[in-house]
């Protein structure tokens, strides 16, 4: 059975002829009677009664088309739901992001784009490192807001933004009032780490790799809330970006006297898979915002 069986069968139902609806349809009638002859032979049963020209439905076919008509009805509804998600002006764009990003930087970057496209719709979903990968890996997101140091081969890369790293202690730290600090002088310093989930654990790491210094964990929190947290309560000292949800009381945040200590973040996405165009529109939007802040900063 075929879907332009069903449609044949719901137009020759409606005009209750055979000639009008092998017009309609754009058909030769014998192609047609073919067409509905065959749909019966797969029923086992007639849904017609035939005078002529003029065929009537019988119970069989009353039934029959009203359930055909439902189908059609939900197909089409389908279709046109994919269409509006295709369309960049009211499609689904679909984002996983890292839990600490949802305190400012995802609010405001959906802010702004709706602002420009208030019929688009955000999916979004927020987890730890491990907890996105596996969301963005099984397709159920298209994008993917993130470090930098989590992409591979097969994923495409637009920075969105560099968040500077600092040495942060507590408030009555002997080193707290620093004006800079090298992280060498952390030697022996309780450190308070992150476990492999959490976002910034490879930024550092590799950062620390490339000054060929080493700090030991003396604790390994699930997220930076909760190093800021064991920071404030004298239990370590750490290295956070000054980012909105981690400026707690009680901390000194100190510049890192080491160059390139950032945190870049950015969107991901599978350059090997499908993107809708409503997801097109969004990435177009964060390289136009670069291009922005590129040209704000210059003197």
């Amino acid at each position: 059975m075929e879907l332009t069986q069903l449609e044949y069968f719901i137009t020759v139902a409606k005009l209750q002829h055979m000639t009008r609806a092998a017009k309609a349809l754009n058909l030769t009638q014998p192609a047609l009677s073919h067409a509905i002859s065959k749909l019966e032979d797969e029923l086992g049963l007639p849904l017609f009664d035939r005078g002529g020209r003029n065929i009537r439905l019988n119970r069989y076919g009353v039934q029959f088309a009203k359930r055909v008509e439902e189908a059609l009805r939900s197909i089409e509804g389908g279709m046109q739901e994919i269409r509006e998600w295709s369309d960049p002006d009211t499609g689904l764009i679909s984002i996983s992001y890292l839990n600490i990003l949802g305190v400012d930087l995802v609010p405001n970057l959906v802010q702004k784009y709706m602002q420009e496209h208030p019929k688009v719709r955000f999916e979004l979903f927020q987890g730890n490192l491990g907890d996105l990968d596996e969301h963005f890996e099984l397709g159920s997101s298209d994008l993917i807001i993130t470090s930098r140091e989590s992409t591979v081969m097969k994923h495409e890369w637009l920075i969105i933004q560099k968040v500077p790293l600092y040495i942060v202690v507590p408030a009555r730290h002997p080193f707290a009032r620093q004006s800079s600090l090298s992280l060498t002088k952390l030697s022996g310093e309780p450190f308070v780490g992150l476990k492999k989930n959490c976002g910034l654990k490879a930024t550092i790491t590799a950062r620390l790799e490339n000054t060929g210094f080493q700090l030991a964990s003396t604790y390994d929190a699930e997220d930076l809330v909760t190093v800021a947290g064991f920071i404030k309560a004298g239990l370590g000292v750490s290295v956070l970006p000054q980012t909105p949800g981690l400026m707690l009381e009680g901390l000194a945040w100190i510049p890192i006297a080491e160059e390139g200590w950032v945190w870049e973040i950015g969107l991901k996405w599978r350059k090997d898979r499908y993107l809708p165009a409503a997801a097109k529109a969004f990435i177009h939007f964060i390289e136009q915002l670069q291009v922005s802040s590129a040209t704000t900063t210059q003197p």
